[in-house]
């Protein structure tokens, strides 16, 4: 990495991001909480979180956090941005420890340690992005028959979640929820990029804004992030915040690149080299999620007391004797 005026400003913008999305997490959770204890909670359908204060500070920190995100990608290459938002992981599983006691095991700890590994090498070797110049060069590769298969199959994943899973075991099953949002926001993010063109080009003067196309996208960023939101709070509400934050991470990045790559195409760039590199990553990402899951209630189990039983057991031997 150079080291410019622009790199440096691009570091202290995604180090901010990370700090505040991952602050985000644990604030709202609080909010949560304390909605729970006054009204019905969000993961019983309830929003009595929207009168929480914290709630909103939480909502607040994870804007900023998503915005000084947005403006790191202005300033820094993209390899140096991207990998930094695994720090939320690790910010958030910290303060879930001390703030709300939420323990998390050694091997969630190094199942995290995992994830972000996994994560990082496909963002590292992920193809690079083509220049677009235009919304309706945007609106071109969204509708061509790679992506709209795509799109297809996540709505229709999405429905089945949302009206057959989540009445049933998304009280129980933690990637039931973590799926619909992660789901939702791989096409969540290839909309934000064809209003951020938008956007970039009409300050530079050509207005964007004029098409449908801009406020088709603009439609789909608002009603995805919406439905995120809403699953997002029930996984906080109902599950530990150290578990949610590194697999909602996980599987969020790997649809995304995922569906950028249909979208955009990027594989027809790559040699066999880099494409298996990036599958390794998907295994070290189902690794540490495997690990994640099977450990994430270790860390807050009560210690066993051998000492009770010994005492009991030279009772025992006293009486007999």
């Amino acid at each position: 990495m150079g080291i410019s005026k622009d790199n440096v400003t691009g570091l202290i913008l995604a180090l901010s991001s990370s700090i505040f999305i991952g602050s985000s997490f644990i604030i709202k959770k609080m909010g949560l909480k304390k909605a729970g204890n006054t009204g019905k909670s969000a993961a019983s359908g309830g929003h009595a979180y929207l009168y929480e204060p914290w709630w909103w500070i939480g909502m607040i920190s994870m804007i900023v956090g998503e915005i000084a995100n947005f403006a790191a990608y202005a300033f820094a290459p993209a390899l140096l941005v991207t990998p930094l938002g695994a720090l939320s992981i690790i910010f958030s599983a910290v303060l879930a420890h001390f703030i709300l006691q939420e323990k998390l095991h050694i091997f969630g700890v190094l199942g995290c340690a995992l994830c972000m590994v996994g994560s990082t090498t496909i963002v590292l070797h992920a193809p690079h992005e083509r220049d677009i110049h235009s919304v309706k060069e945007v609106w071109h590769l969204a509708t061509e028959l790679g992506f709209i298969l795509y799109t297809v199959a996540v709505v229709i994943l999405v429905t089945v979640l949302i009206f057959y899973y989540v009445p049933r075991i998304g009280q129980t099953h933690l990637f039931i929820y973590v799926a619909i949002c992660s789901l939702t926001g791989s096409l969540t993010v290839m909309a934000v990029k064809a209003v951020g063109i938008a956007l970039k080009l009409t300050f530079e003067g050509s207005n964007q804004f004029k098409y449908f196309q801009t406020w088709f996208f603009t439609l789909v960023v608002i009603g995805c992030c919406l439905l995120q939101i809403n699953y997002l709070n029930k996984a906080l509400d109902t599950f530990n915040t150290a578990v949610v934050s590194p697999v909602y991470y996980v599987m969020f990045t790997s649809l995304t690149i995922f569906a950028s790559i249909i979208m955009f195409k990027d594989w027809d760039t790559q040699n066999a080299s880099q494409i298996a590199t990036e599958l390794c990553g998907f295994v070290t990402i189902l690794s540490g999620t495997f690990l994640l899951h099977k450990t994430k209630d270790m860390g807050n189990r009560p210690e066993e007391t051998p000492v009770l039983t010994n005492t009991i057991h030279s009772d025992h031997s006293s009486q007999t004797l």
